[in-house]
């Protein structure tokens, strides 16, 4: 079934196949702070000593978005859906406790259950690092947890409940390039949409984590491309180079976006690999269509339904057989072994 028709079906694989076989999806995102969240690793906020830039050679502290803390959320969104629309093996999918094993989520995100099988995953996502330096990019709050009556205090006792934690600032601004193996066109969409539901990232995202992502191409290719850091840091340098980098004060989201465009392209001609890029003027139309079919109930169902068929269909011939295969194989070699010991 195809859905999109400003691609070319050159891009993606009929099914899903076994061995990498070469063809890559690379979704260039801006991730954006829109609220406090949290990206910590043991109490405290993640962060990296790095250079500022490709040219700017001084040395800064940048907050870093860890992978787990970006693919999670998305592969959730994902997982949400399906339950949503109860399609394919939902009822018995349970996130990091008993996967199914062929659903999309299962396929494309991968999953390791011991000695139960495990999958690789096809969707590739490295550490984002804020273009902000760290110091610039975050702010301590002092937490409380009030009694019934809205204060620190009842009948004389005050609560001791008073805690600090450093948050992330609004607008802070992390370029992250999502990767899928050998794409199907439906495995395309489920991922792409999953870019664009998710809405929280980090601790506590029933309370703060908000984070806007803004897609500003689709890169494919025959091999992976640049780094999120070197991107990173080609933007930094447009941006200080246009005097656009006023710390403390935000960056303007408008000038992260044209600098994020130019750096890309720039980098991408210094590649080796093949690649048709899809930025700027000609990723609207490709982003338009996939916005039509995403917020259409019936075609999204279509999309997920036949992202399912797929990696079932996966599932049967590569995952669940290979796994009942090594099963026998192991249970005939303890044979052997079991008669050389009598």
């Amino acid at each position: 079934m195809k859905f999109l028709k400003s691609l070319n079906s050159k891009f993606f694989h009929e099914a899903i196949p076994a061995k990498p076989m070469g063809k890559y999806a690379h979704f260039i995102t801006i991730r954006v702070t829109e609220s406090y969240p949290l990206f910590q690793t043991d109490g405290e906020l993640n962060k990296a000593r790095v250079r500022a830039g490709i040219e700017n050679k001084e040395p800064i502290s940048r907050l870093a978005m860890f992978k787990r803390k970006q693919s999670t959320p998305e592969r959730l969104t994902g997982r949400e859906l399906l339950r949503n629309y109860k399609i394919g093996d939902w009822e018995k999918c349970d996130y990091n406790v008993d996967f199914s094993k062929t659903t999309p989520d299962c396929i494309l995100y991968g999953f390791a259950i011991g000695d139960s099988g495990s999958e690789k995953s096809k969707v590739v996502v490295d550490t984002a690092y804020s273009i902000t330096p760290f110091d610039d990019s975050h702010l301590n709050f002092t937490l409380n947890a009030p009694f019934e009556n809205g204060t620190m205090s009842r009948q004389g006792e005050v609560t001791s409940r008073i805690n600090s934690q450093d948050h992330i600032l609004p607008q802070v601004f992390f370029p992250s390039i999502v990767t899928l193996k050998d794409p199907t066109e439906a495995g395309f969409l489920y991922v792409f949409n999953n870019i664009l539901r998710t809405r929280h990232y980090g601790a506590q995202t029933t309370r703060t984590g908000r984070v806007r992502n803004e897609l500003v191409g689709v890169i494919f290719a025959d091999g992976e491309i640049v780094s999120n850091l070197l991107w990173t840091q080609k933007i930094y340098d447009l941006m200080q180079e246009k005097k656009q980098v006023n710390f403390p004060d935000p960056l303007n989201e408008d000038d992260v976006l044209e600098a994020a465009t130019q750096a890309i392209t720039n980098l991408m001609s210094q590649e080796c690999i093949s690649h048709t890029d899809f930025i700027g003027t000609s990723f609207t139309p490709l982003l338009s269509e996939i916005k039509s079919i995403t917020s259409d109930e019936t075609r999204l169902q279509e999309m997920l339904n036949q992202a399912n068929v797929e990696s079932s269909t996966y599932a049967q011939t590569w995952v669940l057989k290979s796994g009942k295969k090594e099963l026998k194989k192991d249970t005939k070699n303890n044979k052997k072994a079991a008669t050389v010991t009598e």
